[in-house]
């Protein structure tokens, strides 16, 4: 099928408002939002309903065409953007952005995968609701990709990641039949639990465009953070300190080094140092509770106390306004943005027993700085769920492709450590096509053969997202 004749029967099944063929409005679907990573497309085809979908793989599947869904694009490693070969369709969720049902009495919110994850966070709060995911794109990011990617964010600690708040999808196979699992059910043990096999898949092994995700109370309380502390070890021992008087109050506990956050007094406008003097690390600690004017602040208080008193903190100050809470989170979310400044920089999303963080800094640090003297090293991430963000930056005054150059070097370190700590090399991001030749060096042989046979078992014809996970 040539490329005239394809658009016209997508057309058929989408309409004219469903394609973009046109190079300057494809431009956007052909690139991630960092201009890390390009590619090309036959076209782009928008579907409306998960008819349209099914159709539209359907057609695809027989014609041997591949497929590349895309939400949002907000991802890091590549996983939404076709190869170059200018062959493949990018199929966009982002016209399917109803909310289907809201059922307060199961706590559930049935949504669309083109649902923009904020557009969820407000339907749920408009029913007295919370939906607690909540990342740095939540404007721009859909459903759809929080799914594929199995994201995380800053409340894993408390409510878990996408996993841990779907009870039940909607799933186009590659070979356009539809599975319908969009059940709201707690207990279904009737079998093996399909749903798990597509959060996390990156959309090799079909397409989602629904689901069913968990609702939970609103929160009427909340007190915020900014601690500085000597060391990461510190952060470890604070956060047991924590949990132990706060239990599953504790909502957030962030961990920044002092160069992530010096980056971000140098390029965000805005934001200011807490603090009067510098300090090696902060933690931004936040408790949330159902109950109004639950005494938050008078526990925190008590579990500082604590930690000053062993010497695990040097200064802490509490928000006492919207506007402090939000100028702390500021400072948090403002780091990615603040290190593109810099220059390019080298992004590393790893996990690691919560034990194991300290270990795991000292070692890389110490190798890096060994290896590869100048480098900026901008450590931040999830404390709770062991999740950092390891990323480096250039050296002052050295080349871009000089830097670049050592990519892969810089990458064997990061990821040998993380291994040798029985740690993961994607904790919230993904494989896509950033870390698949990692993977097959440092995944368990016997999990790539596993993975394989489900793709082939799902996907015989490599039509779905080509290229990526595997």
């Amino acid at each position: 099928m040539n490329a005239h004749t394809l658009r016209h029967a997508l057309e058929a099944i989408v309409g004219p408002a469903g394609i973009v063929c046109d190079p300057e409005r494809m431009a956007s679907y052909l690139s991630d939002w960092r201009n890390a990573y390009r590619g090309k497309a036959a076209l782009v085809v928008r579907p409306a309903t998960t008819g349209e979908v099914a159709a539209v793989v359907r057609l695809c599947h027989e014609q041997r065409i591949a497929v590349v869904p895309q939400g949002g694009n907000t991802g890091l490693c590549g996983g939404s953007i076709p190869d170059d070969s200018g062959t493949q369709v990018v199929l966009s969720l982002t016209r399917m952005n109803r909310i289907r049902e809201i059922d307060t009495a199961n706590e559930t919110i049935t949504v669309e995968a083109g649902v923009v994850l904020q557009a969820l966070q407000k339907a749920a709060a408009g029913t007295g609701r919370l939906f607690p995911l909540s990342l740095g794109a939540e404007g721009s990011c859909t459903v759809g990709g929080n799914l594929a990617t199995n994201a995380g964010g800053t409340a894993v600690l408390r409510y878990g990641n996408m996993r841990d708040l779907t009870l039940g999808l909607e799933v186009v196979l590659p070979d356009g039949r539809i599975w319908n699992g969009l059940r709201g059910l707690r207990k279904d043990n009737t079998g093996y639990d399909l749903k798990q096999l597509f959060i996390g898949s990156e959309g090799t092994l079909g397409i989602i465009t629904a689901a069913v995700l968990k609702l939970y109370p609103a929160v009427r309380s909340t007190t915020t953070a900014w601690v500085a502390l000597p060391s990461a070890q510190a952060a470890v021992e604070l956060i047991g300190i924590i949990r132990g008087l706060c239990g599953d109050r504790l909502t957030g506990f962030e961990l920044m080094s002092r160069q992530s956050v010096e980056f971000v007094l140098s390029h965000v406008a805005g934001c200011s140092d807490p603090f009067a003097e510098p300090h090696p690390w902060y933690v931004l600690i936040e408790l949330n509770d159902t109950q109004p004017d639950a005494p938050l602040n008078q526990v925190l208080e008590v579990g500082i106390a604590e930690a000053l008193e062993r010497e695990l903190v040097i200064d802490a100050v509490l928000a006492q306004s919207e506007a402090q809470v939000s100028a702390l989170w500021a400072m948090r979310e403002g780091i990615s943005e603040a290190q593109n400044h810099e220059g390019p920089s080298l992004k590393h999303d790893i996990s690691v027993p919560v034990s194991s963080i300290p270990a795991f800094i000292e070692a890389v640090n110490q190798r890096l700085l060994e290896q590869f003297p100048g480098v900026r090293i901008v450590a931040y991430g999830h404390v709770g769920d062991g999740n950092l963000h390891y990323n480096v930056s250039k050296p002052i005054g050295s080349e871009d492709a000089a830097f670049k150059a050592r990519q892969e070097a810089i990458m064997r370190v990061i990821y040998d450590v993380t291994m040798d700590l029985h740690g993961s090399i994607s904790a919230e991001h993904g494989l896509g096509q950033a870390k698949r030749a990692a993977a097959k060096h440092y995944k368990d042989p016997l999990e790539l053969e596993l993975m394989r046979v489900l793709k082939e078992t799902f996907d015989p014809k490599g039509l779905m997202n080509p290229g990526k996970v595997l």
